[in-house]
């Protein structure tokens, strides 16, 4: 008997007495750590676009400011890939439960520090020093916690209801874009420009502290996966995870770093880039952008979940394929919208593009789990996730750039967005053929 089959086994005999009722309590408890993840990087993303380039950073350049800002953005995601090796490989060797409270601690310290990070102003050169290194060890917690989360939701859950399970880490990212968005909305509503700037911006950051410690509470009460505790009692614990992940599995990393592309770095186009876009080119109030930000993930929560429910019934590959074509063509109709001068057509520019990739994006939790066997599922997740978010993670820096140089027109940006869901609607497409098989579990 091959490993891959003896480990699936293992899996299969782990999730078969599970119940809906095993499986909510473990989703509830990572939708809250996912959530806060996700509001903790989010608020990065916003203040990238608002508040980093003016308090971090001096130009007199606007775009130049922009563009410095938004690298700090990426050399976060950058720094994914290699947390996502260090607590990819932890999380198969010592389980995922541990791993998790470690990877939660850390984002929710480290975005503290930053609401208390002095500005250029204040401290000089060290300023946006500081904001580097901080946003450096955020990415790397970050590039165990999605991954982590993810695992663990999964292998507590039956095989027939996976897809459906699957996509409630993810509701994650709307969540903490609502609640990191709504934040710097709520600010610049209360406080006048010149406060906003001076210390109003920090409130939202210094609120993950009490978020952090709710997180860690329920966290604490979960279980490890039942499907990790089969591998561990059956002696089967792959002991380098990393090593083995790439030797045998890098079709899947491929593949799997291809279904992730859009929902992140598509995302990050349509909001870190359209917010400064809106704002700074187009002319537009940042209340305005920010609540379409907001209105846009209020409908991905309803988007992802009814993905779930597709991902079950015909299978997540198909949902990722799908999507991946619909946000393709509905790129250039959304700038069309957005560069209109309407507020109710930017709002609804920022919902249609969010929708329509947040398809794809809610399938990849069980296309990437399925990608990758139980024993170094956690490496092949994070690996493939966060590497894909690295290269995501620059897509702000990169439209900025070359939306710049063809005079600040919108095309470029949209052809990206394009070039983005055809990769992603690709890897969709031939995803199964290299999953691990699991009866009951449709791809």
């Amino acid at each position: 008997m091959s490993e891959t089959l003896q480990t699936a086994n293992i899996e299969q005999h782990a999730v078969k007495e599970l119940s809906r009722k095993d499986a909510n309590k473990v989703a509830l408890g990572a939708l809250i750590g996912s959530a806060l993840e996700y509001y903790d990087f989010f608020l990065f993303s916003a203040a990238a676009a608002l508040v980093f380039n003016v308090q971090y950073f001096t130009s007199g350049n606007p775009t130049a400011a922009a563009l410095a800002s938004f690298a700090t953005f990426g050399v976060g995601v950058a720094a994914r890939p290699l947390g996502g090796i260090i607590f990819g490989s932890m999380g198969d060797r010592i389980g995922r439960r541990k791993t998790l409270m470690i990877t939660i601690i850390g984002i929710g310290m480290i975005t503290g520090l930053i609401g208390v990070l002095p500005t250029y102003a204040a401290i000089g050169i060290a300023a946006p020093i500081l904001l580097v290194l901080l946003r450096v060890v955020q990415g790397l917690f970050v590039g165990g916690e999605w991954s982590g989360a993810l695992t663990l939701v999964v292998e507590n859950s039956p095989l027939h209801l996976r897809a459906r399970y699957a996509v409630i880490p993810l509701i994650g990212s709307p969540i903490g874009t609502i609640l990191s968005s709504g934040g710097f909305f709520l600010v610049t509503i209360l406080f006048t420009k010149e406060n906003f700037d001076a210390w109003g911006w920090r409130i939202p950051f210094l609120i993950s502290l009490p978020l952090l410690l709710i997180a860690i509470y329920i966290r604490s009460k979960l279980e490890e996966s039942p499907v990790f505790r089969q591998i561990e009692e059956a002696g089967e614990i792959e002991q380098t995870p990393v090593r083995t992940t790439f030797k045998h599995s890098w079709r899947q990393l491929l593949i799997g770093m291809a279904s992730c592309l859009l929902g992140m770095g598509g995302f990050y186009l349509v909001t870190t880039f359209c917010v400064w876009y809106g704002v700074n080119v187009l002319k537009y109030p940042s209340t305005l952008m920010l609540l379409g930000t907001i209105a846009a993930a209020v409908v991905e929560i309803f988007v992802i979940v009814w993905s779930g429910r597709l991902g079950a019934k015909y299978g997540s590959s198909r949902v990722i394929l799908w999507g991946g074509i619909a946000s393709a063509v509905v790129a250039v109709p959304a700038f069309l919208l957005l560069t209109s001068g309407n507020p109710v057509l930017v709002v609804i520019a920022m919902v249609l593009a969010v929708s329509t990739l947040s398809f794809p994006y809610a399938g990849t939790g069980a296309v990437l789990t399925g990608l990758f066997e139980a024993k170094t599922r956690f490496t092949g997740v994070a690996v493939a996730n966060n590497t894909s978010a690295m290269v995501a993670g620059f897509v702000p820096l990169i439209v900025t750039g070359v939306v710049a140089a063809a005079g600040n027109h919108w095309w470029p940006a949209a052809a990206m967005l394009v070039l983005i869901s055809i990769i992603t609607a690709s890897a969709g497409a031939i995803a199964p053929r290299f999953s691990v098989n699991l009866p009951g579990f449709k791809h």
